[in-house]
């Protein structure tokens, strides 16, 4: 599970975030949305400890992420918007370098890798330099070695950007299987479509600032837009905000 107590980050006089306050219990795919420059991203590294909170705390699985990032960081699966990559490695040579990372064993690896390239469609090109890899290709593997240690916690920025309509389907698949065997997922995404199909629940921000929290149903009567998909409940909402 995660949870986000009264979370901020200033960068000079900006507020990118204030004062978030978050709980995603365990199994529960959570999207949090909202325009450019909201605080999104901002949200997301500091969740996966890339840089550091301003104020706040950060718990994964009940582990705090400033006084044990290390463990911390085990314990979560981290997919970015774009996919920094060692270009000049082969896909497995990838996998074999972030399973040292999370110190896997030789032959628990060789069968993992194999499993998470057969799954996104990459067992073919597992020995190929990855700088001949597609957009896509990159972004899929990039999920596999997130899944590769299987993680307790998926934070994931924009999971769909650059994917085919295939591979946005085994995606939304994916994640709902691992919801159900008990995987926390944190989704931030523009893709409103995706988070109205995958998300339990999601939450908006705006200008830093935490809007509302909830199911699409929650949200559609906190809009006061009953029959209205979760575009229109957007725009209703952060408009709303941005007037405020």
């Amino acid at each position: 599970m995660i949870e986000l107590q009264h979370l901020s980050k200033n960068f000079s006089k900006t507020v990118a975030v204030n004062d978030l306050t978050l709980n995603i219990q365990t199994g529960e795919i959570f999207g949090f949305i909202g325009p450019n420059g909201a605080g999104k991203t901002t949200t997301i590294k500091m969740m996966g400890g890339i840089i550091e909170p301003s104020s706040g705390v950060i718990l994964i699985c009940g582990v705090n992420m400033k006084t044990e990032p290390e463990r911390a960081k085990s314990k979560i699966g981290f997919i970015p918007d774009q996919p920094y990559l060692y270009e000049k490695l082969t896909g497995m040579e990838f996998l074999n370098f972030i399973a040292d990372l999370y110190e896997m064993n030789n032959e628990a690896f060789i069968q993992k890798a194999q499993d998470k390239l057969d799954m996104f469609s990459l067992s073919d090109w597992s020995n190929e330099l990855i700088e001949a890899y597609s957009h896509g290709m990159k972004q899929r593997l990039i999920m596999a070695a997130a899944l590769l240690h299987d993680p307790e916690v998926i934070i994931v920025d924009e999971p769909m950007v650059g994917l085919d309509p295939a591979a946005i389907k085994l995606v939304k698949e994916l994640f709902r299987n691992l919801a159900s065997e008990g995987v926390t997922i944190f989704m931030s995404t523009h893709s409103l479509n995706v988070a109205e199909d995958v998300c339990d629940r999601i939450g908006i921000i705006n200008k830093g600032s935490l809007i509302v929290t909830g199911t699409i149903e929650d949200l559609r009567q906190h809009a006061d837009v009953m029959d209205a998909g979760l575009e229109q409940v957007f725009m209703r909402l952060t408009q709303e905000n941005g007037r405020a």
